[in-house]
């Protein structure tokens, strides 16, 4: 994995800004991202580098090796087979009102009927 991926990720000797990680050590962040299931932010507090390095060094190396076509990487989806038996649950979903209590016409006119409060202002005391 190394071979393969040593002359793009190498920047010794060229140009802009360095890489903190060797080509070893930026492998092996990718490893422990596919392996360990760890967090990119937990790689990259016991690396020392930032959250997105992380990221962005998982995507790169992993691009690197498929497009070097000698390792092949596994797919999420998995590949039908025609000895499965599907099972199929379906559920029908309608719409229900609400059943909520109704006001009374006895509430309302108690609401209507109460005298509302005043304030010690408006009476002029």
């Amino acid at each position: 994995m190394v071979e393969v991926l040593r002359p793009h990720l190498d920047r010794q000797g060229q140009r802009g800004g360095q890489a903190k990680l060797s080509v070893e050590e930026q492998l092996l962040v990718a490893l422990e991202y596919w392996r360990e299931y760890r967090s990119q932010f937990h790689i990259a507090v016991s690396w020392g580098i930032h959250e997105t390095t992380v990221g962005r060094i998982v995507r790169k190396v992993e691009d690197l090796l498929v497009k070097g076509g000698r390792f092949r990487l596994p797919s999420q989806r998995p590949l039908y087979q025609p000895g499965w038996e599907w099972k199929v649950m379906m559920v029908d979903v309608g719409e229900m009102e609400i059943e909520r209590p109704q006001k009374t016409k006895a509430l309302l006119q108690r609401q209507a009927a109460m005298p509302h409060a005043e304030s010690p202002t408006a009476s002029g005391v």
